[in-house]
């Protein structure tokens, strides 16, 4: 689908200005058929191409908000990232993002835990709860 495509053009770095506004255009309509990969996917695409569509991350923070309890770990860190690599605040989304990071937080690798906590970091969103659970899980990781 349209998620893979975006995915394809950002992992070989090509830039389709507009194809990628197509893509956004659409999959603000469709939002809502988006399995949690598909949603986490386009938004990594369109942050690794640099390409900033706010109503599109409005939609998919919306979407993934209802949805945070069927993310994959990949799929919260990705998501995390991209809203912070684009400079897009979600304020409710980052809470969700913690809240259920918190709760799997032995199930976050290494990659996930870095990927939230710059994302976090890098738009200035505190998080003690999270912060304190990816420290201690640090901590025991590193022995």
């Amino acid at each position: 689908g349209l998620a893979n495509i975006a995915w394809a053009f950002a992992t070989l770095g090509v830039p389709a200005p507009r194809l990628f506004e197509a893509i956004a255009r659409d999959t603000e309509q469709r939002i809502c058929n988006f399995e949690p990969q598909g949603l986490a996917n386009t938004a990594w695409a369109f942050a690794t191409l640099g390409t900033p569509a706010p109503q599109l991350f409005e939609a998919i923070a919306r979407e993934s908000e209802q949805r945070i309890g069927s993310f994959k770990p990949q799929e919260l860190a990705n998501t995390a990232w991209a809203f912070a690599t684009l400079g897009t605040p979600a304020p409710q989304l980052f809470d969700a993002i913690a809240r259920e990071s918190v709760q799997r937080i032995g199930s976050l690798n290494g990659q996930d835990l870095s990927n939230i906590v710059w994302a976090y970091a890098t738009l200035g969103v505190r998080a003690p709860q999270l912060f304190d659970a990816i420290a201690c899980e640090s901590e025991q990781r590193i022995g």
